[in-house]
């Protein structure tokens, strides 16, 4: 297996479907589909069921760590079978084709492949608009500040490699500060890290991104860079 995309899901009965039709239409690579979920009773679930007649490389996985986007991120990695593993929305706010060239950058030997809004031909449309100075600041001053190959650190929507993921122990204990988390260890312990632009669209539903509960576990991590940066 060449690719493993991991879905985490959370009552994604409404677009579920259009996802994965747009992820199975527009990629390239052969891969398989992991949807991580938490309850049995999430109504994606019937939805990902019809579709697994049509799709065979489509597999439904229930979260055993614990409720939760990190445990899910993270029943999802070890449960992909791919040399390359890709953490991706379920939502339609990420834009799959873009995986084609995110993989042919991991081909090329990257470690890490960030799917950037900020960088050149990078774009996020909607959104609210601290969350987005918030993003755009701190993946601007890592880039180039703290010296970080990406401008986008804190976007999940990434690449990483088995080797890179099986060497490396995941810290985060709350929710998608696992990309930034995994970005900072990446370049700071010697493997490539890279970008490619992507466009991000607000699909306005409501927001899970707990901003007083996980801003502080993103902090962490950056402080951690420039700590690391300025070490010598």
């Amino acid at each position: 297996m060449k690719l493993s995309i991991v879905l985490p899901v959370y009552n994604e009965g409404a677009v579920i479907s259009q996802t994965i039709n747009n992820v199975e239409k527009k990629l390239k690579i052969r891969h398989e589909l992991i949807i991580v979920y938490d309850m049995d009773t999430d109504d994606t679930l019937p939805k990902v069921r019809k579709l697994q007649l049509k799709y065979k490389n489509i597999k439904l996985v229930k979260n055993n760590y614990g409720k939760g986007a990190l445990n899910a991120l993270k029943t999802g990695i070890n449960n992909a079978k791919g040399d390359a593993v890709c953490i991706m929305m379920a939502d339609l706010t990420d834009d799959p084709s873009v995986i084609n060239e995110m993989y042919s950058e991991f081909e090329k030997g990257a470690d890490i492949v960030a799917a950037s809004r900020y960088m050149k031909g990078g774009h996020q449309l909607g959104g609210p608009l601290f969350k987005q100075f918030l993003s755009r600041g701190a993946g601007l001053s890592l880039c180039y500040l703290a010296g970080v190959p990406t401008h986008d650190s804190t976007n999940s929507f990434k690449i990483y490699s088995r080797k890179f993921l099986n060497k490396t122990k995941i810290e985060s204990d709350g929710g998608f500060e696992l990309g930034i988390e995994l970005t900072v260890k990446a370049h700071f312990g010697g493997y490539k890290v890279t970008e490619v632009p992507t466009t991000w669209t607000y699909t306005a539903k409501e927001s899970r991104f707990y901003l007083k509960k996980w801003l502080p576990k993103y902090v962490k991590w950056y402080l951690l860079a420039f700590k690391k940066r300025f070490a010598n």
